[in-house]
């Protein structure tokens, strides 16, 4: 039988040109998947030909979303242990406890560093392998950590678990892109409940584990948390590979700010939210260090523990957005935290409306920040960890001025003009938010 050349037809024993009256070539079909009208021979119906060739995609099945979970909680975690342990590291290494201070700083760093360079990896290389490979390193980082005998080699071995630490990020990039579309944020809440987790996790458990153990003793038990985790991300993650080039996608990442409204819609609001968000926990602590309250670093510390009602925020804010959308979550999510900022302000002296206004500002600002990091990990579901990395770097860029003004501004404005400031960058946000019509990304 002979075939038929593509655009022209057999006749008289040689290849022609088809007639004019003749239908025009089918396109050809590419993978990954075409969609395409065909016209049938001799017949006037059009059938709609709609056909997906590309390899099946894992679903995120309750346990293995139940293990990003975990391991975003253990993963933030490792950035915060040594928060409480200031004085027990100075008098170990025997410098003066503002030194210590200056070498944590080393952490965040790191963390922001790991956002730009190691979150996009998961684009490209299978998750299991990366955030397998990643949860290692960060078990020899931690483990050398526990040898560390100055401050130099200290605050290198925190800028390295702060890169490793980006892992969390990692685990809901990985959630955005094999979580099923209708689940996708509800999917991201849990795993952002981890993050939120690991962050009170860290502070409560470092200081706990070194008051029992040192904190030497205490960076063992995390590094041996991290090992095992290591281990089990073999089993648990997905083997898909991603298609995206890992050194494109790195220098692709500033571009998307402008090829991507959303993006930057999501980026603007996000960093004033998470600016005020550490501004008023920042403030707050150096508040009540001070007189009238001059409290001590343990009671201070367990202010923490309002988070909780964060955590239970983030889950309940990515079922309600996949049910009424994005906008709607972010601007209640923003009035509630709003007014609770204001109410800080005037409450300090009143530790249970203290606590009560905590839990309602972390779970407001929560709840809007897994509404708008779903409408980053939406806009590439194919590659989610590029525009999740490019998201986060701004806005931990927000945090990070948000830490310093907060606590430097209580020092010389006082408490109240700390939370008003904060308040209102809260209120720039929503604003932001209502006055776009792309509103939900």
């Amino acid at each position: 039988m002979i075939g038929r050349e593509p655009g022209r037809w057999w006749r008289e024993g040689r290849w022609q040109a088809p007639p004019e009256s003749a239908s025009p070539p089918r396109p050809p079909v590419t993978a990954p998947s075409f969609s395409r009208q065909l016209r049938l021979r001799g017949a006037s119906t059009v059938v709609a030909v709609d056909i997906d060739l590309s390899p099946a995609r894992p679903v995120l099945r309750a346990p293995v979303v139940g293990f990003l979970t975990l391991a975003a909680a253990v993963g933030t975690a490792t950035l915060y242990p040594l928060q409480p342990s200031i004085a027990e590291v100075a008098g170990s290494l025997d410098i003066p406890a503002a030194v210590v201070g200056s070498v944590l700083a080393c952490g965040p760093a790191g963390y922001l560093a790991g956002l730009a360079v190691l979150v996009p990896l998961v684009d490209r290389f299978p998750p299991r392998t990366v955030v397998a490979a990643q949860f290692a390193a960060l078990a020899a980082a931690l483990a050398l950590a526990t040898a560390a005998g100055s401050a130099v080699l200290l605050g290198l071995v925190l800028a390295v678990i702060g890169a490793g630490s980006a892992v969390g990020a990692q685990l809901s990039s990985v959630a955005g892109r094999f979580a099923e579309p209708h689940r996708r944020a509800t999917v991201l809440g849990v795993v952002t409940s981890g993050i939120s987790a690991g962050i009170l996790a860290g502070r409560i458990g470092g200081g706990w584990l070194t008051g029992m153990i040192g904190w030497r003793g205490m960076l063992l038990v995390f590094a041996l948390a991290c090992a095992i985790l290591a281990l089990a991300a073999r089993w648990a993650l997905p083997a898909t590979p991603g298609r995206t080039g890992y050194l494109a996608t790195l220098r692709g990442v500033p571009g998307l700010y402008l090829r991507f409204p959303a993006l930057r819609l999501a980026a603007g609001r996000g960093v004033l939210w998470f600016f005020a968000f550490c501004a008023v926990w920042a403030g707050i602590a150096v508040a009540l260090s001070q007189p009238p309250f001059s409290y001590s670093p343990e009671r201070i510390g367990a202010y923490a523990a309002a988070g909780l009602l964060g955590i239970v925020g983030t889950r309940i804010a990515g079922v309600w957005t996949d049910r009424i959308g994005v906008r709607r979550v972010i601007l209640i999510g923003l009035a509630l935290a709003a007014a609770a900022a204001l109410t800080l302000g005037l409450c300090l002296p009143n530790t249970p409306l203290t606590l009560v206004c905590l839990g309602m500002f972390d779970a407001g600002l929560f709840a809007a920040q897994v509404a708008n990091q779903s409408t980053v990990l939406a806009l590439d579901p194919a590659a989610p960890a590029r525009f999740n990395s490019a998201y986060m770097v701004v806005y931990f860029v927000g945090g990070t001025l948000g830490t310093a003004a907060g606590a430097a501004a209580v020092g010389r404005f006082g408490w109240m003009a700390t939370a008003v400031v904060s308040a209102a960058a809260i209120v720039a946000a929503a604003g932001i938010t209502a006055a776009s019509r792309a509103g939900a990304g």
